[in-house]
């Protein structure tokens, strides 16, 4: 754990740079200079390099393939030196983010750190300029390689963190949830950081009750190559319909990838302890054990991506690779 040196800093547009319009707060390009002075004025030394991901985006637009632009650039700058990443983003899906590099970026060598704001900077009482300069603090005196979100003071595990609350600085924490299993022993050279991916048709689909065999059939029609279901408690689901276990067992049987996570903020799944939990685990889904809903779609989005095909899928899902499934 070094401390970083070179810092390569990438900016997506989100909260933290925001300016307002008549439509409302918007992306903003122009934050290096804004950056470079609230650094200057708190005397930090530190080189580094400033890069826009254009289009800046309101996060509540992230598609995949800003992910996959995310994963390049930071690849980029790794290869040209730098020795650790500060990606600035806005808070709705900086969860999602985070957990989607932290399956991208497998086995890179340097530290990844997310941030963003609940305010712009500049905004009376921002958490902005605390946020940023906290992270940066935090990689001058050494971090782990890997992907972590830093928010509020404290420094999260990217694969484990959510976002709980939409009006409050600390809105971001990792709840304590069963993490146990199996780690994998290394990192095959078929999900190494340096490995492209693809985008993946994925989807995700929480169990309620009055869900309908036909509402699933309709998804896994649009081309669903992954589906990860949000079932109830430790990973039960309505057992006693036969058309809708019928639906799940013909599309594992043509190669989608079936996953299950549990709806309860701190739940894990555990599908042998009832009998409703074991009828889907017969219908071919695999258990995402206690990963958040954000590290269960990243991880598939990874593995799919990357080319895997379905039993491959199934394997390494079941593995813990970052952290995400064990402490």
């Amino acid at each position: 754990m070094n401390a970083v040196k070179n810092l390569f800093v990438l900016y997506t547009g989100g909260t933290i740079g925001m300016l307002q319009t008549p439509e409302g707060l918007a992306p903003a390009s122009g934050f290096e200079a804004r950056m470079r002075e609230q650094l200057d004025s708190q005397g930090t030394v530190l080189n580094w390099h400033f890069q826009e991901l254009l289009p800046l985006i309101d996060s509540a637009n992230m598609r995949q393939a800003n992910w996959l632009a995310m994963r390049d650039a930071i690849v980029e700058a790794v290869a040209r030196g730098h020795d650790g990443v500060l990606l600035l983003h806005g808070t709705d899906t900086l969860a999602y983010s985070a957990a989607a590099l932290s399956f991208l970026l497998l086995g890179l060598p340097v530290p990844v750190l997310l941030t963003g704001a609940m305010l712009p900077a500049g905004a009376e009482g921002s958490d902005a300029w605390p946020n940023l300069n906290g992270a940066i603090a935090a990689l001058q005196q050494g971090v782990q390689p890997g992907v972590h979100l830093y928010f509020n003071g404290r420094l999260l595990h990217g694969a484990r963190v959510s976002k709980l609350r939409s009006d409050a600085f600390d809105a971001f924490t990792v709840l304590p949830r069963q993490r146990q299993g199996e780690r994998a022993e290394s990192i095959p050279a078929s999900l190494d950081y340096r490995q492209p991916r693809k985008p993946v048709n994925l989807a995700v689909q929480p169990l309620f009750p009055g869900l309908q065999a036909g509402h699933v059939q309709a998804l896994l029609d649009s081309g669903v190559r992954g589906l990860l279901l949000e079932c109830y408690g430790s990973g039960t689901g309505p057992s006693d319909d036969a058309e809708l276990l019928t639906v799940l067992k013909e599309a594992h049987a043509r190669g989608v990838v079936l996953a299950a996570i549990s709806q309860c903020p701190q739940g894990h799944v555990e599908f042998g302890i009832y009998a409703a939990g074991s009828q889907l685990a017969a219908a071919g889904l695999v258990s995402a054990g206690g990963m958040t809903r954000e590290a269960a779609l990243g991880k598939l989005f990874a593995l799919l991506g990357a080319g895997l095909d379905q039993a491959e899928v199934e394997r390494w899902f079941g593995l813990d690779l970052c952290g995400e499934r064990v402490e």
